[in-house]
């Protein structure tokens, strides 16, 4: 009986400790109600956003936030983002404003998409309406919106995402030089390639057809016209668009998608190849020719059950 008394008072003494530390560590770190911006990175977890917290003072315990946010289920709810919080903000308070989500988010716009792909991922993102929508697409260039990670706040107009992916493009070409063409034909390599090792190539043998004036025969550039990217039909080949490379030679009027840098660089460093041709096998791997009979050989090889 005695043990028995002896173990609860321990366990006793143990919770009032344990809740005194608890208590002591969810108070504000000072007075100072001035607002610092705290940044999440993507992937962040609550151990890593309770140490930045602390290096930030902004939090006296890493482990006490971490405890916290696992036991209210807040840890799975926390977005990347920026948010405005204070050194006098209780831990708890710290959390319900990382619950109501960030002031400012990332948005991801991976490479090959077209603008009106652009613009819905960054009204999703945003939480923004059809106008904004519209409004994106009256001041976006096609092929000029560069592929990349941003950080934005909740409240940005349309035009100011626009001509920060706009600066973004010059600022990440400024050694490249690129012409118009070579955006459009880096567009194209950008929907027609798999890696970056293979894009010199695709982007030498496009220069190939151009060239000798021969039809580029891109799926991509009828994929654009129709407004989707799902696969094209024989009867897609013959869709009366300047944007139908296989009914129409040369280059297209103007980009059908927003190509990352290996494709920009690509365009303007093609490969010096004697392939006319290329296709991917249905696990993606590509295979070039230097002749119309070997390309075909190619299709029976790898794209014949």
């Amino acid at each position: 009986m005695r043990k028995l008394i002896t173990t609860f008072l321990v366990l006793a003494a143990v919770v009032v400790l344990a809740g005194f530390w608890f208590y002591r560590n969810v108070q504000p770190v000072s007075g100072n109600e001035a607002f610092k911006d705290f940044l999440i990175v993507k992937g962040s977890g609550a151990s890593q956003i309770g140490n930045k917290l602390l290096k930030d003072g902004l939090v006296k315990s890493p482990l006490a936030f971490k405890i916290y946010v696992q036991v209210t289920g807040a840890a799975s709810k926390i977005q990347a983002g920026e948010y405005r919080l204070s050194p006098d903000m209780s831990l708890f308070e710290i959390v319900n404003q990382l619950r109501k989500g960030p002031v400012e988010v990332w948005v991801t716009i991976p490479e090959g998409l077209r603008k009106e792909e652009v613009a819905e991922r960054f009204a999703k993102a945003l939480g923004k309406d059809e106008a904004f929508e519209g409004e994106f697409l009256e001041t976006a260039e096609e092929g000029y919106l560069f592929p990349d990670t941003y950080l934005f706040p909740k409240t940005a107009s349309a035009s100011g995402v626009v001509n920060k992916m706009l600066s973004t493009f010059e600022t990440k070409t400024s050694d490249i030089n690129l012409t118009r063409d070579q955006v459009i034909l880096a567009s194209l390599i950008e929907r027609e390639t798999k890696t970056a090792e293979e894009r010199p190539i695709v982007a030498g043998i496009l220069t190939n057809r151009l060239t000798l004036g021969m039809a580029l025969q891109v799926d991509a550039t009828i994929q654009y016209a129709k407004g989707n990217w799902s696969p094209i039909t024989s009867a897609d080949k013959s869709l009366s668009s300047p944007y139908n490379t296989y009914k129409f030679p040369g280059l297209p009027p103007g980009p059908i998608a927003n190509p990352g840098l290996s494709s920009l660089e690509a365009a303007a460093n093609p490969s010096d190849t004697d392939y006319f041709y290329y296709l991917h096998d249905s696990k993606g791997k590509i295979y070039y020719a230097k002749t119309l009979a070997e390309h075909n050989e190619n299709i029976r090889r790898y794209l014949t059950d």
